[in-house]
């Protein structure tokens, strides 16, 4: 490996370089290029060599005892060589194979392990167990699994090629847009990663040059630093931007500021949703004043809002998080028909904006091209859940749920495969998580550290870091190509995903299907020679595989900042040549489809459903992303820092319960308890609490998640039948002082 020497690799959050003396990394730094580097990578070194590192394969005792007192979580592990962790894993897989079928089997990843394009978790494990006969799968992500469902219905098209295609960029709002109205923030320490890696942070400086014009920018939200400085701060309680939003149609229609021409045009459903906000016999009139009492704003403020988004060129911006809530699908259905009203949308600078700062790559004005990709081949089982409904699945086997018009059964699970991503920091409900964990005869996971993930496996692989293995790093909208050398040998017995199902294929006859008879350097030469002819075919000048090694890494030249797309333009300038792939061809305010379903809290339009929350637990949790760390990545090195995690909270709130900043609080509701260091701020409203994701989920003797992970209290429940994504917002709790040890 050399004795000392430096080199820039990437990351899903981001280029740095990292410096290498005896074999060892010592240290990172940031990349030149990038105007606002992340400090995740500070955490390399010790993350990499850390003690909660696995050194080599492991069993879980009562599993290989076959001992049934025993559980997944508080069991012990017995050390194995290799070749014997591979013979138990391939004869537990053909067991399961052969006694119930590949339906049996369920492989969980979910992407996040590495930003190579070949040594992608997810790609690995999906293309592994398809070689083998097929797996189920899971559909959507926990990020924005209720727009997935609800935005094909609304607009006809795949929510990722709206996230990713028919989106205004940074660039255009800044030539054009007038109101960029905020719902759910635009936090720039979200948009320090993005999936690949984002290597110029930039949304910051967006927000000066937009502020320095002048630029109405408001930002509704709990906490005031959901957005950069530049916006204007409108709280609102979580849970109900469409009643906000309602309102805000009101004024819109009553003061005839509604674009009619385009909702008659490009339009269907407008008058039959415009009796349930205007008001009937079944609905109250959804006026300003009706909404000033839900959502804490001013009417007066809604009335203001209102005209002054129909005045100029706006985008409506709805985040993430919205839809990350019960009724999740109805924020985003609504900001459709807002801007709808407005008419702007297929105009530059107008109309609607989903996930903007919710990772660092949408909005970027770089060309999206096809990446290096490790194909993962045809899966030969249909079945699949909804990703958030992994507990409902392993509780439930064999049980009825609806999705998004269909009725549909839970697999019988005995087998789940993970590699690449922590369920036991990204689900809901963790405790009853554990418990769902249980029923599975094996378990099977691939990590680097000792996750809670890992310390419920039967069987475990431990796998390499990024920083241990080659391999291409590529991002869409990131102008960027990066050659990513291995910069260490492996830490302990650790081996490559890749090498791991290479040797379980052989034991299971699939070898070359699985392997194509190539090594992991054949395999990135493979796809990179097909992306370096796709991109010259599309007129892309790239850097051969050679070359790139050299260079380490080149900036490509595919930015369109003189030619911005407008979404949506080809469907306004000729909606019959061009219609969307909705059932009526145009956008659906009132969709007959989803009225169809019959399903209560969405009956075919838009709605408001007000959060129903346990009056025991007076403060609503809201869960943000972590602004140290992607998801849980790096945790157990943050822990030797900060042991506990950060419960924001406002003065009034802390006052009322006699707590002080910095003292270590209780968080709990009826589904868990966790603690976390108290930090009171002025930037949240009264009546909420704001605790990020990301601690590795540590429960104590008593159940107490001393870690502070935010999932140990919220609901394992469905946004809805249509959506079932995950619900983790706008979850009641209490907070006192902790009085143990």
């Amino acid at each position: 490996m050399g004795k000392k020497f430096s080199k820039v690799t990437t990351s899903h959050w981001g280029a740095f370089n990292v410096f290498v003396e005896n074999d060892r990394i010592v240290k990172t730094e940031p990349f030149h290029a990038d105007p606002a580097p992340p400090n995740i990578s500070k955490l390399v070194p010790n993350a990499v060599y850390h003690s909660t590192r696995i050194d080599q394969p492991y069993v879980r005792k009562g599993w290989i005892e076959k001992n049934p007192d025993t559980a997944r979580g508080s069991d012990e592990f017995i050390p194995i060589g290799w070749e014997d962790a591979i013979d138990l894993a391939a004869k537990e897989l053909n067991r399961i194979k052969n006694d119930y079928g590949n339906k049996a089997i369920y492989g969980g990843s979910y992407g996040w392990a590495s930003a190579g394009r070949f040594h992608h978790s997810q790609s690995q494990l999906h293309r592994f167990l398809n070689s083998f006969g097929g797996y189920v799968s899971s559909f959507a992500s926990y990020s924005t699994g209720a727009a997935q469902a609800i935005i094909p219905h609304v607009l006809g098209l795949n929510f990722h090629k709206i996230t990713w295609g028919e989106i205004n960029s940074w660039s255009s709002i800044g030539k054009h847009t007038d109101n960029l109205i905020i719902f759910g923030g635009i936090n720039p320490k979200n948009s320090q990663v993005s999936m690949g890696g984002s290597t110029e942070h930039d949304v910051s400086d967006h927000f000066k040059k937009f502020g320095k014009m002048g630029k109405n920018l408001v930002s509704i939200s709990p906490q005031k630093d959901d957005s950069p400085k530049e916006t204007r701060w409108l709280p609102i309680l979580p849970g109900t931007d469409v009643a906000l939003m309602l309102a805000i149609a009101y004024v819109l229609e009553t003061e005839k500021l509604t674009d009619q021409n385009f909702l008659n045009k490009y339009c269907s459903g407008y008058e039959l949703f415009k009796t349930y906000f205007l008001g009937n016999n079944e609905h109250v009139a959804k006026t300003p004043e009706w909404a000033s009492e839900i959502t804490g704003i001013n009417a007066s403020d809604i009335k203001n809002l209102a005209r002054k988004m129909a005045l100029g060129r706006t985008i409506i911006s709805v985040s993430w998080s919205l839809q990350r809530a019960r009724y999740g699908e109805h924020p985003y259905w609504m900001a459709c028909v807002l801007a709808a009203m407005l008419g702007q949308i297929g105009l530059p600078g107008g109309g609607i904006g989903f996930g903007y700062g919710a990772i660092g790559n949408i909005g970027k004005t770089a060309k999206r091209m096809q990446g290096p990709l490790f194909e993962q081949g045809t899966n030969p089982i249909a079945d699949f859940i909804p990703v958030s409904r992994i507990t409902d699945m392993l509780l439930n086997p064999n049980g009825h749920y609806n999705f998004n018009g269909k009725k549909r059964i839970y697999p019988d699970i005995k087998l789940v495969y993970w590699c690449g991503g922590n369920p036991f920091h990204h689900h809901q409900d963790l405790n009853r998580l554990a418990k769902g964990w249980q029923y599975p005869e094996t378990v099977i996971v691939h990590e680097p550290w000792w996750t809670a993930t890992a310390q419920r496996a039967d069987i475990v692989f431990p796998a390499t870091t990024q920083f241990e293995r080659s391999d291409i790093g590529w991002a869409k909208g990131d102008p960027y190509l990066f050659y990513m050398p291995q910069m260490i040998s492996p830490v302990g017995k650790a081996k490559d995903d890749y090498d791991i199902f290479a040797d379980l294929s052989k034991k299971l006859y699939c070898e070359e299907k699985f392997t194509e008879n190539q090594s992991s350097e054949e395999w990135i030469q493979s796809i990179y020679d097909k992306f370096y002819r796709q991109s010259k075919s599309l007129g892309i000048n790239v850097a051969n595989l050679e070359t790139l090694k050299e260079k380490n890494f080149e900036r490509m030249s595919i930015d369109l900042d003189e030619k911005d797309y407008v979404p949506f333009k080809a469907f306004r300038d000729d909606p019959i040549k061009n219609p969307l792939g909705t059932p009526s061809g145009k956008i659906e305010i009132y969709s007959e489809r989803i009225a169809k379903f019959n399903y209560p809290e969405i009956p075919g339009y838009p709605i408001f459903n007000k959060p129903h929350l346990d009056a025991k637990f007076p403060l609503s949790l809201v869960s943000p992303q972590p602004h140290d760390k992607l998801h849980s990545q790096l945790q157990s090195a943050i822990e030797d820092i900060n042991k506990y995690a950060v419960l924001v909270m406002s003065p009034q709130d802390a006052r009322k319960r006699g707590l002080s900043e910095g003292e270590l609080v209780k968080v709990w509701n009826s589904r868990g308890a966790c603690l976390a260091s108290l930090e009171i701020r002025k930037t949240i409203i009264q009546g909420v609490v704001s605790l990020a994701t990301g601690a590795w989920f540590s429960p104590n003797a008593d159940g107490l998640d001393v870690s502070g992970n935010p999932n140990v209290l919220t609901a394992d429940t469905g946004t809805s039948d249509l959506g079932q994504g995950s619900a983790a917002h706008n979850i009641e709790v209490e907070v006192e002082k902790y009085q143990g040890n």
